[in-house]
């Protein structure tokens, strides 16, 4: 295995004499680690200190620390610069495909042998004579394992260029690694082309030539009426089978550079299921062979006439890595098909892989292919030949003050490139929400994607924090007061007490409910920490539609985790308006308060359609209907106000059609006092389902304490809702005392 550790040679740019914390036994030459974790520090008595990173400290470090050790946070800009050197990083690029593997066993003759046998056509022509030799089966061993041979080769060929290329885009990202570096990129560079050069002798470029002119081919017309394809059946029969035959030829035809010998089997597909002793099978076989060979002829005649050459380059997508099973890496040349790695390989004449831009001079039927063909290339043509670019420095590189590792007064101003980089850099997914502070909106919460798209529209902000940046000592006290999760499941959510005078009523509609659900519906331990930390930042959000951040490349969400939406709103169910509702004016049903909604009144509502002229039921953020994916931008946004104030909204019945913003202390302290409040209004109504004995001076007792309640956190309620709630305070207290000299 190749070492990738870091070396005291490895020049640090402005990070060197960074400070960075080192795990040690006692002794002045004694290895330093990075965390006290590390398999080789096997003394109990470990000495933690700070050092400054330069030559001296890297001659120190142990081995295994020196080439995976996290000597840094990995969001901070030294974190991202030591993680794109160490592991698989640009230190083990340098060292990759530099020289055959010896491991490959092929050398120079055994590529020229396979190449030469798989260029001859294994089902000669003269086939159907009667002097045709089957190939033994040592002759198709051969073959195979000459295919095999060249799979490798062009494997090789595709992964050094993968490596070369992110070996490249490294040190364009770190300027002050480029003269260092480059004695190691250009051998890469020389080892690649040794690999062009092989993979070349594969390539049949007559067969490229065939393959563009088949798959420019217009639908030719079909023979279906002719009497040799009766074996298949009707008129309309034969068409559907010739006509799918065509497509299928035309699309293998177009996939790759092999000759007809390849695709024989084609001419099965229309006289499957037919007996062979049928009468006419062996016609209707004879004319499908014909026409499939006829089709074959055509694009070699096409292929064969004289061409002209031009410029073309091609863009090549970026490397990804999929972070889901299977993982593997896609984007690239990992993706292209056979027919456009042959043109690659072939037809070649500059390459930018820093860039992904690569300079073809091709054939004109080839030029045409590559520039209206769905390749999944951004492809251009040129009169001239381009001038060949060479990678250029990054005019923004990752230094110290970008992220969080310099005081907030010596920051740098954030770019997307930082961003990319960020995300490249990461072991995990980065940060779901930053702090940021701008001079157009001051300080925000935004998602990741979010921020990548203003920076590309030309705004500028300076990053604070991310999500793992808040501090230990705030989040590890609100992970203890949440606890762990009960092992007994049907503890987890209990059912909170309905009566209104019951302490914990409405417990469910809290912050504090909402930070539980965050972290015990975690999958694991560091995951909870996680989603507190992303529920804290998120809590000051205004306007919870702007943390949506869309969707990534594979069509996955880039939103918050469900269980911190989860811990952001509750569900409309557990919400009860009833008691600010307007007494009903029949005396026989059961009706509000008037209560007013004093500090509720703002509680945010979100909604998927709240506009009753736009057809179709309003959803929950958390309804099945809506995927339960959270808030997104396309989301309504009410107020428990609106709520009263309309009643023509047409809500789902299995969620009730929206969720509202958990309540704060002092929303949830008063929504508690006005349920009680409510509830005596309605024991003194006999009219609203009031008892024929009532406790009278427990009523009294509890109407004393509602006069003299205020909101939790409140010092002074002067407004017009508090005058609203003691006028009915003092109208209850009249009706108890009125009910106390009827009680005998």
């Amino acid at each position: 295995m190749l070492d990738s550790s870091l070396t005291a040679d490895v020049p640090l740019g402005p990070f060197e004499d960074t400070p960075v914390t080192v795990h040690a036994t006692k002794g002045k030459n004694a290895k330093l680690h990075a965390t006290t974790t590390c398999t080789q520090l096997r003394s109990r008595d470990i000495a933690t200190i700070q050092v400054p990173l330069n030559a001296d400290t890297i001659g120190r470090m142990c081995s295994r620390c020196a080439r995976w050790g996290a000597w840094a946070r990995p969001d901070t800009g030294l974190g991202i610069f030591l993680r794109a050197l160490g592991g698989i990083g640009l230190l083990y690029q340098l060292q990759s495909y530099t020289a055959p593997d010896p491991d490959d066993c092929w050398g120079p003759d055994e590529v020229q042998a396979a190449a030469a046998l798989l260029g001859t056509d294994p089902v000669e022509p003269a086939a159907a004579s009667e002097d045709y030799e089957e190939p033994d089966e040592e002759d198709w061993e051969a073959r195979d394992e000459a295919k095999r041979l060249r799979d490798s080769v062009l494997s090789t060929w595709r992964g050094a260029a993968t490596s070369l290329h992110l070996a490249q885009v490294a040190v364009t990202l770190f300027p002050w690694l480029g003269q260092w570096a480059e004695p190691k990129l250009a051998v890469k560079q020389q080892y690649l082309e040794v690999l062009r050069v092989k993979a070349v002798l594969f390539v049949d470029s007559e067969g490229l030539m065939a393959a563009a002119a088949a798959a420019a081919m217009e639908e030719p017309e079909l023979p279906s009426d002719e009497a040799a394809f009766s074996a298949i059946g009707t008129g309309k029969e034969v068409g559907t089978q010739l006509k799918a035959l065509w497509h299928e030829w035309q699309d293998k035809a177009g996939r790759g550079w092999e000759g007809p010998s390849a695709r024989t089997y084609l001419a099965y597909g229309p006289t499957h299921g037919i007996r062979p002793n049928r009468k006419g099978y062996a016609a209707t076989r004879a004319a499908v062979d014909e026409l499939v060979a006829s089709w074959e002829g055509l694009a070699r005649d096409v292929a064969a006439e004289p061409a002209t050459l031009g410029w073309v380059t091609v863009r090549l997508p970026e490397v990804k890595e999929d972070t889901t099973p299977p993982w593997r890496e896609h984007g690239f040349l990992a993706d292209l098909d056979d027919w456009t790695t042959g043109v690659l390989i072939t037809y070649l004449a500059d390459a930018d892989w820093a860039g992904r831009t690569l300079t073809l001079r091709v054939p004109q039927l080839i030029a045409d292919r590559l520039l209206s063909h769905p390749h999944r290339l951004d492809c251009q043509a040129h009169q001239d030949r381009p001038t060949p670019t060479t990678p250029a420095p990054s005019a923004n590189p990752i230094r110290p003050g970008i992220f969080d590792d310099t005081p907030v007064r010596g920051r740098q101003p954030l770019t997307a490139d930082h961003l990319r980089l960020l995300r490249s850099m990461r072991a995990t997914a980065a940060d779901s929400l930053y702090i940021v502070f701008s001079t157009d909106d001051g300080t925000e919460v935004l998602p990741l994607p979010v921020l990548e798209k203003r920076l590309a529209r030309g705004w500028q902000c300076f990053l604070l924090a991310g999500a793992s940046d808040l501090p230990t000592d705030v989040i590890e006290p609100w992970t203890r007061e949440v606890g762990p999760r009960p092992e007994d499941r049907e503890s987890l959510w209990p059912q909170y007490p309905r009566s209104a005078h019951a302490p914990l009523f409405g417990e469910d509609l809290g912050l504090a409910q909402g930070a539980t659900r965050a972290a015990w519906l975690a999958y694991e331990h560091q995951d909870a920490d996680r989603n507190l930390r992303l529920l804290a930042m998120a809590r000051g959000v205004r306007d919870l539609r702007t943390l949506d951040g869309g969707y990534d490349d594979q069509g996955r969400s880039c939103t918050l985790p469900h269980p911190v939406w989860l811990g952001l709103l509750a569900h409309a169910e557990d919400l009860d308006l009833e008691p600010f509702e307007a007494p009903d004016a029949d005396p026989g049903s059961s009706g509000g308060s008037g209560i007013p909604l004093g500090v509720l009144a703002d509680v945010q509502v979100y909604t998927t359609n709240a506009d009753p002229r736009i057809q179709g039921k309003s959803h929950s953020p958390f309804c099945p209907h809506s995927r339960e994916r959270g808030v997104v931008a396309g989301d309504d946004l009410l107020t428990v106000a609106d709520l009263l104030d309309n009643d023509d909204y047409d809500w789902c019945s299995k969620c009730q059609g929206y969720a509202i913003r958990r309540l704060t202390d002092t929303q949830l302290s008063y929504y508690r006092a006005a349920h009680r409040l409510h509830d005596i209004a309605q024991s003194l109504d006999p009219g609203r389902g009031g008892h024929d004995r009532l406790d009278i001076e427990t009523i009294t007792r509890q109407l004393r304490e509602l006069a003299d309640w205020r909101p939790a956190g409140e010092d002074h309620w002067y407004t017009s809702g508090a005058r609203r709630w003691r006028r009915i305070v003092h109208e209850l207290q009249a009706k108890a005392e009125a009910a106390g000299r009827d009680t005998p």
